[in-house]
């Protein structure tokens, strides 16, 4: 029997939450769920945004999935001690270090996005960000104060050949599957790092991938070319920090982050992270009108790609695309439909 274990958080992630376990009961009755505090409830509660048992027990189950977390109630908690830690800490331990975060625009909602419908109407994009590397991990890492009096914050972006290699394997094989183009991004014009980045990719390519189409572009080109022209790419590859910067720059593409799911995933064997790439939202926490889809989906690339059950995967992503066509609308996309009343309208279509 297959687990997953919940990681409900903070803000509107025990709401979301709430209605991957409906759909989960509806239609993988048979998948066993585990649940533990994580971010701000669980420092609250336990002095720690993530006990050691919870970190542990994520390491042992099939996949993990979990809402969100933070909010002003922990601002000024001690760095180690904030909400987000837990997160750093959960990537880090459970060494998923290839974060997919797909863009994808929904036919229905084409007209939600702050875009013209004819510039995203198509738009497929698998964004792949390395994840437990780059300046968010690297040392040294500090906030010192000079003989001058003045303070000067210190974060070191570093990469080895092994870590932009084996998140680069994942977004060429993800790549053949799909539209069979990379597009490489970085800031090699400016950054050690990202000259490294452009090699080790080019050499990878020429070595084992040169069926699929290369590009490399520099992220701040990338950006640009995500609000002019998006349906140009299929899959993008890029650091840890670009790829945070990125992904969110596309998910207004879709017409709201409450859509966005996302898979972080290590070794094949090893369980996957899944979460909507969302926040807290702590200013709408409690009312019930946050949008479930982006955590209803983070379910279906779990089914995919921890779960081993890609028919339970097709028939939940065609039972969102069907609720959305149908006129399904959280508060997000401009209707009125609260948090459980979208979740019912995917499990009235399965």
């Amino acid at each position: 029997m297959a687990t997953l274990l919940l990681l409900p958080g903070d803000g509107i992630g025990p709401e979301v939450t709430d209605e991957v376990r409906r759909v989960a009961a509806a239609l993988t009755p048979d998948l066993k769920i585990e649940e533990r505090d994580f971010g701000g409830c669980s420092y609250d509660r336990h002095g720690d945004p993530i006990t050691d048992e919870a970190a542990g027990l994520a390491l042992k189950v099939d996949a993990v999935l979990m809402g969100a977390v933070g909010g002003p109630k922990w601002a000024d908690v001690p760095r180690a001690k904030r909400p987000e830690a837990a997160l750093l800490r959960l990537r880090k331990e459970m060494d998923v270090f290839a974060n997919l975060r797909p863009a994808i625009c929904f036919d229905a909602l084409a007209d939600a996005s702050t875009l013209k419908r004819e510039v995203v109407a198509g738009l497929d994009i698998m964004i792949v960000r390395e994840l437990t590397g780059g300046v968010y991990f690297g040392e040294p890492k500090l906030i010192e104060t000079l003989p001058d009096g003045q303070r000067r914050g210190i974060d070191t972006q570093v990469y080895t050949t092994s870590e932009i290699e084996r998140v680069s394997r994942v977004a060429f094989e993800l790549a053949r599957s799909r539209r069979n183009k990379v597009t490489s991004a970085e800031k090699s014009n400016v950054m050690e790092s990202g000259q490294l980045w452009r090699e080790v990719v080019t050499a990878l390519h020429a070595r084992d991938y040169a069926d699929v189409e290369l590009e490399h572009q520099l992220a701040d080109n990338t950006a640009m070319q995500l609000v002019r022209r998006p349906t140009q790419f299929d899959v993008i590859l890029t650091d840890n920090l670009f790829g945070d910067v990125l992904s969110d720059e596309a998910s207004q593409l879709t017409g709201s982050l409450g859509l966005l799911p996302s898979a972080a995933l290590g070794a094949p064997g090893k369980p996957g992270l899944y979460e909507p790439i969302h926040g807290s939202a702590p200013d709408i926490a409690g009312k019930g009108i946050a949008n479930p889809l982006a955590a209803i989906l983070s379910f279906e690339m779990a089914l995919r790609w921890s779960l081993n059950n890609a028919a339970a995967a097709d028939r939940l992503y065609a039972a969102v695309v069907t609720a959305l066509e149908g006129g399904a609308r959280t508060p997000d996309l401009g209707g009125s439909l609260s948090t459980k009343a979208m979740g019912d309208a995917v499990l009235a279509t399965l």
